[in-house]
């Protein structure tokens, strides 16, 4: 997956009224989910990240969570040279694993003692 530059206008949210981001309780959970299909989330993310936007839901994460991991990470200088090359090595170690057989639905059961 390539990474998007222009990502604000392919955002899931893009047309949202942006009173639905800005939310403060139980209310960002519901915003949250807005971003959980989102093909732009991490970029949106990045873009938060690196420019310390102190206010509503981005990429899936509200105020806090992104203070709290900007506190755990104050080694990171550039948080879309870092998320980006997390993406393009997780994509790339996913082609390169062999596929495994999926399960059947129906599972053998045995009894115990048999």
């Amino acid at each position: 997956m390539v990474w998007s530059n222009d990502w604000a206008v392919r955002a899931a949210c893009n047309g949202t009224d942006p009173d639905e981001l800005f939310v403060q309780g139980a209310a960002q959970n519901r915003a949250k989910l807005i971003c959980m299909g989102c093909e732009v989330r991490t970029e949106c993310l990045a873009d938060a990240l690196d420019n310390r936007v102190e206010f509503g839901v981005w990429g899936g994460m509200t105020e806090r969570e992104r203070r709290a991991l900007l506190r755990r990470r104050p080694d990171v200088t550039s948080w879309r040279r870092l998320l980006q090359t997390a993406r393009e090595e997780h994509h790339r170690v996913g082609a390169e694993l062999p596929l495994v057989p999926q399960q059947t639905e129906r599972s053998v059961v045995r009894p115990i003692g048999t």
